[in-house]
């Protein structure tokens, strides 16, 4: 563990440790320069003294200078004596310096291959001959320091951004934060009064419909909770991009920012656009990144020759397009929509040519849409032998279950340059192979099927994953990530960077909720001042060893315990181990740390023969399949492809990752990468993360990253809904399942976890949901209420229970900056969604866990109609809507048959009408967009709306005949007995 109060290397993130010449019992903190305190340890103040730079990055004034003497005597010593003994003693190292205790049960058996040395050859050799090269890498070049002149050295200093943090913090303002504490507290308090008083005053003549009500009740405060107290620390984020370029991005040298993998997947090109998913490609060419550190890769998963062809064009467009990008910093850089822009694009544009350029640039992309089309248009219909190439060979993909792995390399350093001359982002085409009988594990197998190909070709540390039709909005979205990725004081233990979505071509309404504002802006603001963001599937920069199951630095290095115990006799080991250290055994071994390895830095230490054993031990193909060369590339924690490698043959090798039987006996899916198991891989795949140890960050730009489309109709909103409701469930009903998985780590936080409970519970409030809106109708049907006459006391409880729950809304919309519509929209999609997608996703998600009943959910459609919004009207009839329909036209009856019976029974019923009228409104008025998308276009009624109004009338009529306006009994039989004029 790190010991408090010693501070983070700004250039390694390591701790600064301690002075060697101080004594033991007053330790000091190694201090690099005295004027500024700047943080900096003693390894990377040799690594700048080596490179000439004497000068603090921070003040500009020198270091330290008996400091920078000793530690060039030092590493004159150290240079005299390199050499490392390898005997008994390297065992007793072994146990002494610490190792984890998921090890413990693996390297406990070692002693016969220690002795023998018996352990996997290839292995051996290998991890041997890797650990040389990189121990050559580190060390010192010997060359003499030469002279350097002041003015010199002042020129080479850095200047003051370098040593500044790359993001902050930015806390919600007490004024608006502590009256929305306390608003929640009050809230809690009433809400206790008032289930008191519910139990306790129970309507005897409404027996049923009064529990029914309060268990309803009980059930929705249960969830307000768990959607509430995650939201109790909201912060927000500011990031510096000129310190990151600063800091990485010298005048005159190479730029030292990370490189970037971004992922883009695909199924069905006749569902999801190629101009669609072109256009997201060639915004990711363009991304305002170093070409050689973004590499973009495109997962073909239904592995259609049209995908294969349009991306063939879309990188040969590319090669005009990018330098365009590039040349005039135009925003966004995805053609269709920065065309399709209502602005003035001459602004802020001071180059004669530009638009000369543009014109001409216009009329290449509509061309390139042109061929794009004519594309489309060839593969409506398939031929009866299938599709043929260019070559004239058959294309490999032809059976879409059946077909082996394909890989195609487009742009790159050895593929085709731009226009200009210059090189750009390597293009990389994949479909991995399918086979009958295997289980592909749908879009979660495909992004773990890119990050083995990446991991062969790229390696790059990161990667970003997007929807296809999620483009770039923002070019420098890549940049914003890394200030919190290569931050030092930051990165530590971060396991991916989580953008909001947000969107294009949504009605200026957005009736169906759509944008999900209240959810992007208010929750995920929340969960980022506890752990962090949860994951939501696209818009997101992983950290690729987070990824790979390894546990943040953070992680507690164990004291190495009974390996080769019998030949560690000579080790004098003390008998008692101190207190704490049998508290780090105790908190490291619990059972949701046991992923798939160990974190990296527990090895860093050792020497390469024992790593050999280690990887041997471990059995690192069982966790990651039979690749030596990716097995290899997931040691590298800085990324960069193995150089054992030999590139003659890393295309075969991806092929061989990216077969259906690789993952077969392994930890895919299970323990690293994508996680299987739902259909909502994403919050799975990041739970797993937070519960060991990650954290998230939600990173906010002021222009949007990433834009994409949604469906805007009704019936593909609610199946979208269906799907991720869906998962939820499958979750539920999981090992997984944040209820019962992860208490044994103790690494997720208790909010987090409540925010967890949230995501997979909300679709089973569908059935209190339906039953509540139920009771309306049936109350003014029946004539009886569910609450009974009201004290003055009720009164009071009742009003504090609404006045709490607006004061709560309209201070959540104050810190959020959340408009009020946005909220209302979203009240109301609560219980369309409710009350329709997640009912049919609780059965189905019963039906497929515990009967083997599985439901294919539908892509939703990515493109819109012609007209503006005209995909908003089309209406597509789904059981679906069945649900809520019955509920609308219940409650209008309800309503009509309550007027009728007070019109009957004179002015006294009035009054226990109005409640029950006002319970059946909130209902109908929460519905109202699900009416709108029935009713279709104003001047279109269609028919299914018509055959439902002529239920009503007749459901209404049978009502009014058979049931006599809802006189009671003692009256009905008053009439019938009574038949005379006189009577």
């Amino acid at each position: 563990m790190l010991e408090s109060g010693v501070p983070l290397c700004s250039a390694c993130g390591e701790p600064v440790g301690f002075s060697s010449s101080a004594k033991e019992e007053e330790e000091e903190v190694f201090v690099a320069c005295n004027n500024c305190n700047y943080p900096l340890c003693a390894a990377c103040l040799e690594d700048e003294i080596r490179k000439g730079r004497d000068s603090c990055l921070r003040c500009g004034k020198p270091y330290v200078r008996n400091v920078t003497e000793k530690m060039s005597q030092e590493s004159t010593n150290h240079g005299d004596s390199g050499v490392r003994l390898r005997s008994a003693a390297h065992l007793h190292d072994y146990q002494e310096n610490g190792g984890h205790v998921r090890n413990l049960s693996s390297l406990s058996i070692v002693e016969s291959e220690a002795n023998s040395e018996s352990g996997n050859p290839l292995w051996k050799n290998r991890v041997d001959s890797w650990m040389e090269k990189k121990n050559k890498k580190k060390a010192p070049k010997k060359s003499e320091k030469a002279q350097i002149p002041v003015e010199q050295q002042m020129e080479n200093s850095e200047p003051l951004e370098a040593g500044q943090p790359f993001s902050r913090i930015i806390p919600i303002s007490p004024n608006k934060l502590t009256p929305y504490r306390a608003v929640i507290i009050m809230r809690l308090i009433v809400l206790g009064l008032f289930f008191n008083y519910r139990i306790t005053n129970p309507v005897n003549s409404a027996y049923g419909l009064w529990l029914t009500s309060v268990i309803c009740e009980i059930w929705f405060a249960v969830s307000w909770v768990l959607d509430q107290f995650p939201k109790w620390s909201p912060i927000n984020r500011e990031t510096y991009i000129d310190r990151l370029s600063a800091r990485y991005e010298r005048e005159g040298e190479d730029s030292q920012l990370d490189a970037v993998d971004f992922f883009v997947s695909t199924v069905d090109p006749l569902k999801e656009p190629p101009l669609i998913t072109g256009n997201t490609v060639l915004s990711i060419l363009s991304v305002d990144y170093p070409v050689d550190k973004v590499s973009c890769y495109v997962s073909d998963d239904g592995s259609a020759m049209l995908t294969f062809e349009s991306l063939a064009e879309t990188a040969e467009f590319a090669r005009k397009w990018v330098p365009f990008c590039k040349k005039y910093t135009i925003e966004p850089r995805a053609p269709e929509f920065y065309f399709s822009q209502k602005i003035d694009y001459l602004k802020d544009k001071i180059q004669p040519s530009f638009v000369k350029e543009r014109r001409a640039m216009k009329r290449d992309y509509e061309e390139y849409k042109v061929r794009i089309n004519a594309l489309v248009a060839k593969a409506q219909k398939t031929p009866e032998e299938g599709w043929i190439m260019q070559d004239g060979t058959p294309w490999p993909g032809n059976n879409p279950r059946d077909h082996p792995g394909m890989i195609q390399v487009f742009l790159g350093h050895s593929g085709a340059h731009d226009i200009e001359g210059n090189e750009l982002p390597r293009l990389v085409y994949v479909s991995r192979e399918k086979r009958p009988g295997y289980q592909h594990h749908k879009k979660a197998g495909a992004m773990n099927a890119l990050v083995r190909v990446s991991a062969i070709l790229t390696n790059a540390p990161y990667i970003l994953n997007l929807d296809c039709d999620h483009y770039v909005n923002n070019s420098k979205a890549v940049r914003e990530a890394m200030c919190f990725m290569m931050d030092p004081q930051v990165c530590r233990d971060v396991c991916y960077i989580q953008f909001p979505q947000r969107f294009d071509g949504i009605d200026r309404s957005d009736r169906y909720a759509n944008r999900n504002i209240v959810f992007f802006d208010v929750n995920m603001k929340g969960l980022d001042g506890i752990q962090g963001p949860v994951y939501v599937g696209t818009g997101c920069v992983f950290n690729r060893q987070a990824l790979y199951g390894y546990g943040p630095s953070s992680l507690p290095v164990l004291p190495k315990s009974s390996f080769c115990s019998s030949c560690c006799c000579c080790c004098r080991r003390s008998k008692k181990a101190p207190e704490n250290q049998n508290d780090i055994y105790r908190d490291a071994r619990r059972e949701d740390l046991n992923s798939a390895i160990f974190n990296l830095r527990e090895i860093e230490n050792y020497d390469e023969y024992e790593r050999s054993l280690l990887i041997s031990q471990m059995s690192f193909e069982k966790t990651f399949g039979q690749s030596s060369v990716f097995i290899e590339s997931t040691l590298m924690e800085n990324g960069g492809v193995p150089e054992s490698a030999n590139p003659s043959t890393l295309i075969q090798e991806a092929i061989h990752v990216i077969s259906c039987g690789y993952e077969e006996k392994t930890e895919w899916g299970k323990e690293i990468g994508w996680i299987y198991g739902s259909v909502t891989e994403d919050i799975l795949t990041g739970f797993k993360m937070h519960c060991r140890g990650w954290r998230s960050i939600y990173c906010m730009p002021t222009r949007p990253a990433f834009k994409g489309s949604a469906p805007i109709n009704l019936s593909d909103r609610l199946h979208q809904v269906l799907r991720w409701a869906l998962g939820s469930v499958e979750i539920f009903l999981s090992r997984h399942c944040p209820l019962w998985y992860g208490f044994g780590g103790g690494r997720l936080k208790w909010l987090q976890r409540l925010a967890y409970i949230n995501t997979i519970i909300y679709p089973f409030t569908s059935l209190p949901l339906i039953a509540y809106c139920s009771l309306p109708a049936i109350c003014l049907l029946t004539g009886k209420f569910i609450i009974p006459t009201l004290s003055n006391i009720a009164s009071v409880w009742f009003l504090g229970l609404f006045i709490s729950i607006i004061l709560t809304s309209v201070l959540e919309l104050r810190w959020s900056g959340v408009g009020i519509e946005d909220w209302w929209r979203n009240e109301q999609f609560w219980v369309i969604g409710g009350v329709s997608a997640h009912l049919f996703a609780v059965f189905q998600g019963f039906l497929k866990m515990l009967a083997g009943i599985d439901t294919n959910f539908t892509v939703t459609a990515k493109a819109t109609d012609d007209a503006e919004f005209g995909e908003l009207y089309v209406f597509k009839w789904t059981t679906v809507l069945i649900p809520p329909t019955t509920i609308l036209v219940v409650n209008f009856v309800g309503v009509v048959a309550g007027f009728s019976d007070a019109l009957n029974s004179g002015y006294e019923a009035w009054g226990p009408l109005f409640g029950k009228v006002f319970f059946a409104l909130w209902v109908i008025l929460h519905l109202y967009p699900f009416l709108k998308g029935l009713m279709g276009r104003q001047n279109r009624t269609p028919t299914i709306v018509v055959l439902w109004s002529v239920l009503l009338a007749s459901v209404f009529s049978l009502l009014w005949v058979k049931i006599d306006p809802f006189i009671n009994d003692a009256d009905g039989t008053k009439s019938a007995t009574c038949t005379s004029i006189d009577c």
